[in-house]
C-alpha cells in the first residue's frame, strides 16, 4: 500500500506502481465513492472498452400471456 500526499491544492500523485497497473493515463476520468471511513477510486473505462462485454447475457424474457 502506498502513502500520498494531499498538497495545499488538493492534489494527490498517483504512485507509478499503480499508473502503470491500472494502465491510467492523463485526461482519464475517475470518480471518488464515499463509503463511510473510506474513499474507493473507480476509473471511468471508456464506452468502446465496453463492446462485447454483454454477449453472454440471456436476453430472453418470460412474458404472460395476454387473452
Amino acid at each position: 500500500m502506498k502513502a500520498v500526499t494531499i498538497s495545499f491544492k488538493y492534489h494527490i500523485t498517483i504512485p507509478r506502481e499503480i499508473r502503470e497497473q491500472f494502465k491510467l493515463k492523463p485526461g482519464q476520468k475517475v470518480v471518488f465513492i464515499p463509503d463511510k471511513r473510506t474513499i474507493r477510486l473507480e476509473v471511468i473505462r471508456p464506452i468502446k472498452e465496453s463492446r462485447g462485454s454483454l454477449k453472454d447475457i440471456d436476453t430472453k424474457i418470460e412474458r404472460d400471456e395476454e387473452d
